[in-house]
């Protein structure tokens, strides 16, 4: 627990008006999981563009009378906010809106520039005035320019690619065509679907096709452009191949939902070979398996069927707060803790507790979630850990960028076992990753530091805050 990615996109686009809003909006909602720190939607009704955006969840932004005051409109776009790049603030909401000589632009980003720094300087030399801290504004920068110089939308996108480096899938509306494309290492996911009424959607997982009623058709493969407008759907696969296949193998640990389906793989299957694997590789004795809300549920269930022992509703989730992540600061973190999460005795009480979790990151909540099980009367709590230790930093929109913020940097296996109060401790062994993977390419390069791009410089969330506040001081 504890982990922060970046965000989750979401477009529509229909032959002829409609409430293209309320779809977005729906949408967004089963994506929520993706970001919590703010949201956003863009309706194009005929070249004419309308949104809002602000902080905060979707049922917190858009309420009844801010989703009316949006037009009917033939496309929309949508975008969920936790930001690796930028600070929380109003001005880093997205989708974020570009108007230029050649017309209007509206794009929603996931992912993580690499290179960043480098592109947002360069820019900012020849005369580029930013409004956002995030890098989203870079791609729209670099595309805009790209605009200028190309006969379409698509071939400015297609140009714009072959500068950017590290992670993104884009969501690109312009006045008649919504735009999709996936980096050519498919770091984040992108697919998309078609609903009965003929409407074509794209979200960045297929868990959002299925709540707006949408059939899923393909996920977008890593490199390709896919352009929905006046000539049907085109593929564009010009970058398609340049780069080894690279997903984020902790979309199949922790960011996406259990009921998602990404490259061909099961999210849910994915969690349930890894408790499998754990149970394989750290057997204990022990009279309950409990999973903690939610993403080790699935891990938890697995490690029970190899295992043997059974499983418990060990704690219980508070459904009304959101994911620790939404906390900016480390002790608004460890406070909501003991508010999302309490233990149920009657499970734990008295009995040997295998527990169930995705990730150790710091330690603190780890320790306080073990602290839990104690009170309640649990007499072993052994802790397995459905992915590896994170030893590196991340550069492709997960937010770990500091080493010395890793536990396992600083400290062994059996010293973390001690450090959160546990009576064992097993990770989820590196070269297994391969299996929740299903044969799908990944990237796991914060678990062994192999890293498919030029690392960064400077890698710090706020590091063009940083940097407004140095030239100003």
């Amino acid at each position: 627990m504890g982990l922060h990615e970046e965000c989750g996109v979401f477009g529509v686009i229909s032959t002829e008006a409609a409430d293209v809003a309320g779809i977005v909006y729906y949408g967004l909602y089963a994506l929520q999981h993706r970001g919590q720190e703010s949201c956003g939607i863009v309706v194009n009704d005929d070249g004419v563009f309308s949104s809002h955006k602000d902080l905060g969840l979707v049922s917190e932004v858009f309420s009844a009378d801010e989703l009316s005051r949006l037009p009917r409109g033939n496309m929309a776009v949508g975008h969920v906010r936790y930001g690796t790049t930028g600070g929380t603030n109003r001005s880093n909401c997205q989708p974020i809106e570009v108007n230029h000589q050649k017309g209007r632009m509206a794009l929603a980003h996931n992912g993580n520039l690499s290179n960043a720094a480098r592109l947002r300087n360069k820019l900012e030399l020849s005369g580029a005035i930013f409004h956002t801290t995030s890098d989203t504004e870079i791609i729209a920068y670099i595309v805009t320019k790209e605009r200028l110089r190309t006969p379409s939308i698509e071939e400015a996108l297609s140009a714009a690619m072959g500068t950017l480096e590290g992670a993104y899938s884009l969501v690109l509306m312009s006045p008649q065509k919504l735009i999709c494309a996936r980096d050519p290492y498919g770091f984040r996911p992108l697919c998309y679907g078609r609903t009965p009424e003929g409407m074509y959607v794209a979200a960045s997982e297929s868990c959002a096709l299925k709540a707006v009623g949408a059939e899923f058709v393909r996920d977008l493969e890593p490199g390709e452009i896919l352009v929905f407008g006046p000539e049907g759907v085109v593929s564009r696969r010009e970058h398609c191949g340049r780069c080894e296949k690279k997903l984020c193998v902790f979309e199949y640990i922790y960011f996406a939902r259990p009921d998602s389906v990404i490259d061909g793989v099961s999210v849910h299957g994915a969690r349930l070979r890894a408790g499998r694997i754990l149970a394989k590789e750290h057997p204990v004795p022990a009279d309950v398996v409990v999973g903690v809300p939610d993403s080790g549920l699935d891990a938890a269930l697995g490690y029970c069927m190899e295992s043997g022992i059974p499983y418990g509703i060990g704690l219980i989730k508070n459904k009304y707060i959101g994911r620790t992540f939404i906390s900016p600061g480390q002790s608004r973190r460890l406070d909501q803790v003991r508010i999302k999460l309490s233990a149920v005795e009657e499970c734990v009480r008295g009995k040997r507790v295998v527990l169930v979790d995705d990730s150790i990151v710091r330690g603190t909540t780890s320790g306080r979630i073990v602290g839990l099980l104690r009170e309640a009367g649990a007499r072993e709590v052994h802790v397995r850990i459905s992915a590896p230790p994170f030893l590196h930093p991340c550069y492709y929109g997960t937010d770990i960028d500091s080493e010395e913020h890793l536990i396992a940097c600083r400290h062994s296996t059996e010293e973390t076992a001690g450090i959160i109060g546990a009576d064992s401790l097993g990770y989820l062994p590196v070269p297994e990753l391969e299996a929740l993977a299903a044969g799908c390419g990944y990237c796991c390069a914060c678990f062994d530091g192999s890293y498919p791009t030029e690392i960064p410089a400077d890698t710090g969330k706020n590091r063009f805050e940083r940097k407004l506040s140095e030239k100003h001081s």
